[in-house]
Protein backbone atom coordinates (compact mmCIF):
# COMPACT_ATOMS: atom_id res chain seq x y z
CA UNK A 1 0.00 0.00 0.00
CA UNK A 2 1.46 3.38 -1.04
CA UNK A 3 1.21 5.43 2.42
CA UNK A 4 2.35 9.56 2.13
CA UNK A 5 4.34 10.35 5.31
CA UNK A 6 1.70 11.51 7.99
CA UNK A 7 3.04 11.52 11.33
CA UNK A 8 0.16 10.45 13.84
CA UNK A 9 2.87 9.41 16.54
CA UNK A 10 1.50 9.95 20.04
CA UNK A 11 -1.81 9.73 18.91
CA UNK A 12 -4.56 7.71 20.32
CA UNK A 13 -6.88 6.01 17.51
CA UNK A 14 -9.98 4.09 17.85
CA UNK A 15 -11.33 2.46 14.92
CA UNK A 16 -14.78 0.87 15.63
CA UNK A 17 -15.26 -2.32 13.73
CA UNK A 18 -11.95 -3.24 12.96
CA UNK A 19 -12.02 -6.89 13.95
CA UNK A 20 -12.14 -8.65 10.86
CA UNK A 21 -10.48 -8.64 6.93
CA UNK A 22 -11.78 -5.45 5.77
CA UNK A 23 -11.84 -1.32 5.33
CA UNK A 24 -11.84 -1.01 9.46
CA UNK A 25 -8.73 -3.02 9.62
CA UNK A 26 -6.91 -1.44 7.28
CA UNK A 27 -7.68 2.45 8.54
CA UNK A 28 -5.95 0.89 11.87
CA UNK A 29 -3.21 -0.58 10.60
CA UNK A 30 -2.26 2.46 8.72
CA UNK A 31 -3.07 4.74 11.52
CA UNK A 32 -0.61 2.32 13.59
CA UNK A 33 2.26 2.58 10.85
CA UNK A 34 2.01 6.21 11.11
CA UNK A 35 2.88 6.30 14.66
CA UNK A 36 -0.45 6.47 16.47
CA UNK A 37 -1.25 4.27 19.28
CA UNK A 38 -4.50 2.08 18.06
CA UNK A 39 -7.73 0.67 19.62
CA UNK A 40 -9.83 -1.85 17.33
CA UNK A 41 -13.14 -3.17 17.99
CA UNK A 42 -15.11 -5.89 17.09
CA UNK A 43 -18.26 -7.96 18.12
CA UNK A 44 -16.52 -11.07 18.40
CA UNK A 45 -14.34 -12.31 21.08
CA UNK A 46 -11.31 -12.12 19.03
CA UNK A 47 -10.14 -9.91 16.46
CA UNK A 48 -8.39 -11.95 13.12
CA UNK A 49 -5.27 -13.76 13.69
CA UNK A 50 -3.21 -11.23 12.21
CA UNK A 51 -3.94 -8.38 14.25
CA UNK A 52 -4.11 -10.30 17.52
CA UNK A 53 -0.93 -9.81 18.54
CA UNK A 54 -0.54 -5.76 17.15
CA UNK A 55 -3.77 -3.88 18.47
CA UNK A 56 -5.56 -3.37 22.07
CA UNK A 57 -8.91 -5.17 20.96
CA UNK A 58 -12.46 -4.23 22.99
CA UNK A 59 -14.98 -6.57 21.68
CA UNK A 60 -18.13 -4.27 21.18
CA UNK A 61 -21.78 -4.62 20.41
CA UNK A 62 -22.59 -1.00 19.22
CA UNK A 63 -26.40 -1.56 19.80
CA UNK A 64 -25.59 -2.04 23.70
CA UNK A 65 -25.41 1.43 24.78
CA UNK A 66 -24.29 0.67 28.58
CA UNK A 67 -21.09 -1.28 26.42
CA UNK A 68 -20.72 1.86 24.39
CA UNK A 69 -20.95 3.63 27.33
CA UNK A 70 -18.73 1.95 29.09
CA UNK A 71 -15.99 1.76 26.61
CA UNK A 72 -15.60 5.64 26.37
CA UNK A 73 -15.93 5.57 30.03
CA UNK A 74 -12.61 3.27 30.42
CA UNK A 75 -10.96 5.38 27.48
CA UNK A 76 -8.40 7.66 28.46
CA UNK A 77 -7.62 9.60 26.09
CA UNK A 78 -8.85 9.69 22.55
CA UNK A 79 -8.16 12.00 19.11
CA UNK A 80 -9.70 10.33 16.50
CA UNK A 81 -12.47 8.22 16.22
CA UNK A 82 -13.69 6.14 12.92
CA UNK A 83 -16.96 4.47 12.98
CA UNK A 84 -16.69 1.31 10.76
CA UNK A 85 -18.87 -1.30 12.17
CA UNK A 86 -21.30 -1.97 9.62
CA UNK A 87 -23.72 -5.15 8.85
CA UNK A 88 -25.41 -6.14 5.07
CA UNK A 89 -26.61 -9.13 3.54
CA UNK A 90 -27.49 -8.62 -0.35
CA UNK A 91 -30.98 -9.77 -1.41
CA UNK A 92 -31.89 -10.56 2.50
CA UNK A 93 -32.91 -6.80 3.72
CA UNK A 94 -36.41 -6.73 2.45
CA UNK A 95 -37.21 -8.62 5.84
CA UNK A 96 -38.60 -6.04 8.66
CA UNK A 97 -36.57 -7.66 11.06
CA UNK A 98 -33.10 -7.82 9.36
CA UNK A 99 -34.05 -4.12 8.06
CA UNK A 100 -34.17 -2.88 11.63
CA UNK A 101 -30.83 -4.98 12.49
CA UNK A 102 -29.17 -3.04 10.03
CA UNK A 103 -29.91 0.80 10.40
CA UNK A 104 -29.69 -0.27 14.59
CA UNK A 105 -25.91 -1.33 13.68
CA UNK A 106 -24.77 1.25 10.73
CA UNK A 107 -26.89 3.97 12.05
CA UNK A 108 -27.78 4.31 15.30
CA UNK A 109 -23.97 2.76 16.21
CA UNK A 110 -22.51 5.33 15.00
CA UNK A 111 -24.16 7.78 16.78
CA UNK A 112 -24.03 5.57 20.01
CA UNK A 113 -20.18 5.42 19.49
CA UNK A 114 -19.94 9.05 18.36
CA UNK A 115 -22.20 10.62 21.57
CA UNK A 116 -20.32 8.22 23.93
CA UNK A 117 -16.56 9.89 23.04
CA UNK A 118 -18.13 13.43 22.31
CA UNK A 119 -16.61 14.52 25.75
CA UNK A 120 -13.30 12.78 24.98
CA UNK A 121 -13.31 14.48 21.52
CA UNK A 122 -13.85 18.17 22.90
CA UNK A 123 -10.94 17.52 25.25
CA UNK A 124 -8.30 16.44 22.47
CA UNK A 125 -10.43 18.91 20.15
CA UNK A 126 -10.44 15.61 17.92
CA UNK A 127 -11.20 14.32 14.82
CA UNK A 128 -14.65 11.82 13.77
CA UNK A 129 -14.78 10.09 10.88
CA UNK A 130 -17.78 8.07 9.67
CA UNK A 131 -17.64 5.18 7.10
CA UNK A 132 -20.62 5.66 4.60
CA UNK A 133 -21.02 3.99 1.32
CA UNK A 134 -21.86 4.69 -2.51
CA UNK A 135 -25.04 3.55 -1.62
CA UNK A 136 -26.07 6.59 -0.06
CA UNK A 137 -26.59 7.72 -3.42
CA UNK A 138 -28.15 4.97 -5.29
CA UNK A 139 -31.13 2.70 -4.90
CA UNK A 140 -30.31 -0.58 -4.32
CA UNK A 141 -32.99 -3.33 -4.79
CA UNK A 142 -30.90 -6.19 -3.06
CA UNK A 143 -29.38 -3.82 0.01
CA UNK A 144 -31.81 -1.33 0.99
CA UNK A 145 -31.41 -1.42 4.76
CA UNK A 146 -27.67 -0.65 3.62
CA UNK A 147 -28.31 1.67 1.70
CA UNK A 148 -30.82 4.02 3.84
CA UNK A 149 -28.66 3.53 6.58
CA UNK A 150 -25.38 4.90 4.95
CA UNK A 151 -27.22 7.51 3.56
CA UNK A 152 -28.17 8.29 6.84
CA UNK A 153 -24.69 8.28 8.20
CA UNK A 154 -24.04 10.96 5.19
CA UNK A 155 -26.49 13.43 6.65
CA UNK A 156 -25.72 12.91 10.66
CA UNK A 157 -22.00 13.60 9.53
CA UNK A 158 -22.93 16.81 8.12
CA UNK A 159 -25.78 17.41 11.45
CA UNK A 160 -22.42 16.71 13.89
CA UNK A 161 -19.87 18.64 11.63
CA UNK A 162 -22.21 21.92 12.25
CA UNK A 163 -22.99 20.93 16.16
CA UNK A 164 -19.69 20.46 16.98
CA UNK A 165 -17.81 22.52 15.36
CA UNK A 166 -18.04 24.85 18.73
CA UNK A 167 -15.62 22.31 20.50
CA UNK A 168 -13.48 22.10 17.60
CA UNK A 169 -14.19 18.59 16.41
CA UNK A 170 -14.35 18.50 12.53
CA UNK A 171 -16.71 14.91 11.51
CA UNK A 172 -15.80 14.22 8.09
CA UNK A 173 -17.00 10.92 6.19
CA UNK A 174 -15.63 8.24 3.04
CA UNK A 175 -17.91 6.63 0.98
CA UNK A 176 -16.57 3.59 -0.23
CA UNK A 177 -17.67 2.10 -3.60
CA UNK A 178 -17.45 -1.68 -4.22
CA UNK A 179 -14.38 -3.08 -1.91
CA UNK A 180 -12.93 -6.35 -1.49
CA UNK A 181 -13.83 -7.33 1.83
CA UNK A 182 -15.17 -10.29 4.02
CA UNK A 183 -18.53 -7.89 3.77
CA UNK A 184 -18.26 -8.14 -0.10
CA UNK A 185 -17.74 -11.74 -0.10
CA UNK A 186 -21.35 -12.64 -0.66
CA UNK A 187 -22.16 -10.20 -3.61
CA UNK A 188 -18.52 -11.00 -5.25
CA UNK A 189 -19.95 -15.08 -5.88
CA UNK A 190 -21.86 -13.61 -8.56
CA UNK A 191 -19.75 -13.48 -11.96
CA UNK A 192 -22.22 -11.01 -13.84
CA UNK A 193 -22.74 -8.74 -10.89
CA UNK A 194 -18.42 -8.78 -10.62
CA UNK A 195 -17.81 -7.92 -14.08
CA UNK A 196 -21.01 -5.05 -14.12
CA UNK A 197 -19.01 -3.37 -11.54
CA UNK A 198 -15.88 -3.59 -13.36
CA UNK A 199 -17.19 -2.45 -16.42
CA UNK A 200 -19.20 0.64 -14.96
CA UNK A 201 -16.12 1.99 -12.91
CA UNK A 202 -13.60 3.80 -14.58
CA UNK A 203 -10.76 2.88 -12.74
CA UNK A 204 -11.42 -0.93 -14.06
CA UNK A 205 -11.25 -2.62 -11.18
CA UNK A 206 -12.78 -3.44 -7.47
CA UNK A 207 -11.34 -0.97 -4.59
CA UNK A 208 -9.07 -2.81 -1.68
CA UNK A 209 -9.53 -2.04 2.10
CA UNK A 210 -6.26 0.19 1.22
CA UNK A 211 -7.36 2.49 -1.12
CA UNK A 212 -9.69 3.81 1.82
CA UNK A 213 -7.27 3.94 4.68
CA UNK A 214 -4.89 6.70 3.01
CA UNK A 215 -7.89 9.34 2.36
CA UNK A 216 -8.75 8.42 6.00
CA UNK A 217 -5.60 9.64 7.22
CA UNK A 218 -5.71 12.69 5.24
CA UNK A 219 -8.95 13.66 6.79
CA UNK A 220 -7.59 13.31 10.27
CA UNK A 221 -4.63 15.42 9.50
CA UNK A 222 -3.74 18.91 10.31
CA UNK A 223 -3.81 19.16 5.89
CA UNK A 224 -7.68 19.07 6.00
CA UNK A 225 -8.31 21.06 8.88
CA UNK A 226 -10.38 23.43 6.78
CA UNK A 227 -12.65 20.21 5.95
CA UNK A 228 -15.81 19.35 8.03
CA UNK A 229 -19.35 18.15 7.06
CA UNK A 230 -17.72 16.53 3.98
CA UNK A 231 -18.46 13.20 2.26
CA UNK A 232 -15.50 11.60 0.20
CA UNK A 233 -15.96 9.15 -2.60
CA UNK A 234 -13.65 6.99 -2.65
CA UNK A 235 -15.38 4.71 -5.46
CA UNK A 236 -13.09 4.45 -8.95
CA UNK A 237 -14.98 6.79 -10.55
CA UNK A 238 -18.51 4.34 -10.12
CA UNK A 239 -20.72 6.88 -8.68
CA UNK A 240 -19.68 9.02 -12.03
CA UNK A 241 -19.89 6.97 -14.92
Amino acid sequence: MWVCNFDYSGASVMVIGASRAGIGASIARAFQDAGANVTITGIEAEPAREDRDRFAYEQLDVTDQRAVAALAERTDRLDILVNCAAITSRGEEMEPRFFERVVDVNLHGTFRTAEAFLEKLKSSKGVLINIASMYAQFGSPNNPAYGASKAAVVQLTKSLAVAWAKHGIRVNAVAPGFIVTEQSAKSRTDPAHVAAVNLRTPAGRWGEADDIATPVLFLASEGAEFITGSCIAIDGGYSIA
